[in-house]
């Protein structure tokens, strides 16, 4: 068992107790929702509902669902249960598909948040001890502010150094003996490029712990990371509808997996297509609840994500449901001459390829009248050859290795080191120009 809990209490509690407590917030959170929110209000008496109609954890799937574009038809407060005056902090997404996705949080709200990433990184063996450096911008995004309070919940020294200037970030792990990173795993890969270059030794750094988020962190690039940066890599799961990090994350027995923070969100996993409940360890799409939110409650939040669930007792000794790292989501899929593709598939082929980096970029277009699909990847210095020849057979090896997986033969461009534009924050992999034409 492991000794890394910051709520010993009820990170280890019975399956028995999880659930009484999932039921009996669950009643609460309904009621509150009910009561306060004219959009939950609707939908319940929509359906014949009233919150005494909730009687176990299985009539979660009486109530309507929530996605994104209920966020943005009651854009910017239209879900929010308390006086605006209550509400001490807004976070939202970056909106560049529309408007965008607005949460707001009460004191209340700030502290379970607080809470829950406190647990996260207590998991990954993150103490009061350790010297945080914050790689995250501080605006809007839930990531900078999430991870700041909750490592600073937890006792750790906080460094609010912020998005950029990757060489300051070095100065800064050099001067202060920078322990823990947070970033997104592409600009710690790019912070790696960067102090190699300029001679950082990686392997005589002080850090010894990497918490990643904003974007997937691929198996090949979380090994790519930790033999070049020397230090455990992690990654947690969150999303800004829920509140950003502090939903679920890794322990260092459960490598591939995110234990979810039971207490505070009910889980539900459901077919993609149809809407019905799955069982436990079938894949499918998360649904999340909030289970104690008071100025943005979320019931059944769609969130997209393909993931599967056990509750099988884990090493470390947490009692919570651990999902699957989401490797794809159903608003991810590309339909490319009617095949269904994910990028992280791409990513997935690209990781056991020998000379090419974790960065790379797919483009779709269909100029000639078919879908066709274009993946430059970066090649790493080790791999250049002045032969035309072997090159052009790398090429065909790597458009081979793709073709196996994903059923169509994509154009590959191979791209020079450090010729695909890095990210301080979410990464672009896709640009599908089909519907600019």
């Amino acid at each position: 068992m492991s000794s890394d809990f910051f709520a010993p209490e009820i990170e280890t509690a019975s399956r028995e107790r999880i659930r009484a407590i999932q039921l009996e917030k669950l009643k609460n959170q309904v009621a509150w929702a009910y009561d306060r929110v004219p959009w939950y209000k609707a939908r319940f008496q929509e359906r014949g509902l009233k919150p005494a109609d909730i009687q176990s954890l299985a009539d979660i799937a009486r109530l309507p669902f929530t996605d994104k574009q209920v966020l943005r038809d009651t854009y910017p407060y239209g879900l929010c249960a308390i006086p605006l005056d209550d509400v001490l902090r807004l976070h939202s997404s970056s909106g560049t598909t529309g408007k965008p996705i607005v949460i707001g949080f009460n004191q209340h709200d700030l502290d379970i948040w607080s809470d829950c990433v406190a647990r996260m990184v207590a998991m990954v063996g993150v103490t009061r001890a350790d010297r945080v450096q914050m790689a995250f911008g501080y605006g809007m995004f839930t990531g900078g502010f999430g991870l700041h309070y909750g490592c600073e919940k937890l006792g750790c020294m906080m460094v609010p150094a912020g998005s950029g200037n990757t060489e300051r970030h070095l100065m800064m792990i050099e001067d202060y003996k920078t322990t823990v990173l947070i970033s997104t795993p592409s600009y710690a890969l790019h912070m790696c490029e960067v102090g190699e270059a300029c001679g950082f030794d990686w392997q005589a750094s002080s850090l010894r712990v990497g918490l990643f988020g904003g974007e997937p962190c691929t198996p090949g690039l979380k090994r790519e990371i930790e033999s070049r940066m020397h230090i455990v890599c992690t990654d947690n799961y969150g999303l800004t509808e829920l509140s950003g990090p502090g939903v679920g994350g890794e322990c260092l027995h459960s490598r591939e997996h995110n234990h979810i923070a039971e207490d505070q969100f009910l889980w539900e996993i459901i077919d993609p297509r149809t809407g019905e409940p799955l069982p436990e360890g079938s894949e499918g799409e998360l649904v999340l609840s909030t289970l104690d939110r008071q100025a943005f409650p979320m019931l059944r939040y769609r969130t997209h994500d393909l993931t599967a669930i056990t509750t099988e007792p884990c090493a470390c000794g947490r009692t919570h449901a651990r999902m699957t790292k989401v490797r794809a989501r159903t608003d991810d899929m590309l339909i490319v001459r009617g095949t269904n593709i994910f990028p992280t598939q791409v990513e997935d082929v690209l990781s056991v390829i020998q000379g090419v980096t974790p960065h790379y970029r797919i483009v779709i277009d269909n100029e000639t009248g078919l879908d066709r699909m274009t993946v430059m990847v970066e090649l790493k210095p080790e791999a250049i050859s002045d032969s035309f020849e072997e090159m052009d057979r790398f090429r065909h090896h790597v458009v081979d290795r793709l073709r196996q997986t994903l059923l169509v033969t994509p154009v590959v461009k191979l791209i020079e080191p450090n010729g695909i534009e890095r990210s301080f924050g979410k990464s672009k992999h896709v640009e599908d120009r089909r519907s600019k034409l």
